[in-house]
């Protein structure tokens, strides 16, 4: 098993303590006198969900998780799961609600994706990091209310709400990052 040192430990670093797979949700780094270091991280465990903290100093060693990634079609989503399949095999996967629940305000039918397997478990849906989706509403902007530092809510063709400038209208594809949910950029046609 890959051993890791704790300034390794950057956000979306899988990791494992006592056979649990975490990842790393925030990260914090103290530089102290004479060259230590304390790095303070927040981590998911992603069987159970729970988010800890934990505080790790200069020279401790951490265990990587031996993950791997399948690329997917996303299918659809009924009452409590959500369907994939992988394009070449066929194979279908069906992950609890709780399992996609940071990546769902995002995934599109027919999108590809990765999964995150641990052990051969899905733990992690692993999202593109930025996404074009379609706005399917925007308020109108007040004519002469152009300035680009406005920002209006727009609703996106997976129902996800993001702030977007004024320029940008319904029908529009923008690109937003899936790790914040903000806007980066309108597509060019």
């Amino acid at each position: 098993m890959a051993q890791l040192s704790p300034t390794d430990l950057k956000k979306g670093v899988v990791l494992q303590i006592d056979g649990k797979p975490y990842k790393v949700v925030d990260y914090n780094q103290k530089v102290m006198g004479r060259g230590g270091s304390i790095v303070n991280v927040r981590i998911k465990n992603l069987i159970d969900g729970s988010v800890v903290p934990k505080t790790y100093k200069g020279q401790e060693k951490v265990d990587s998780a031996e993950v791997t990634y399948q690329t997917v079609q996303y299918l659809y989503k009924d009452a409590v799961k959500f369907y994939f399949m992988e394009p070449e095999t066929f194979e279908q996967f069906e992950l609890q609600a709780s399992v996609c629940e940071e990546a769902a305000p995002y995934l599109k039918e027919g999108d590809s994706l990765s999964l995150q397997f641990f052990e051969g478990t899905v733990i992690n849906v692993e999202l593109p990091k930025n996404l074009y989706l379609e706005v399917t509403y925007t308020e109108d902007v007040v004519k002469g209310d152009t300035t680009s530092s406005v920002l209006k809510d727009a609703t996106l063709e997976t129902g996800l709400v993001v702030k977007v400038p004024a320029f940008i209208k319904t029908g529009d594809v923008i690109s937003v990052d899936t790790e914040t949910g903000a806007y980066r950029e309108r597509k060019k046609d």
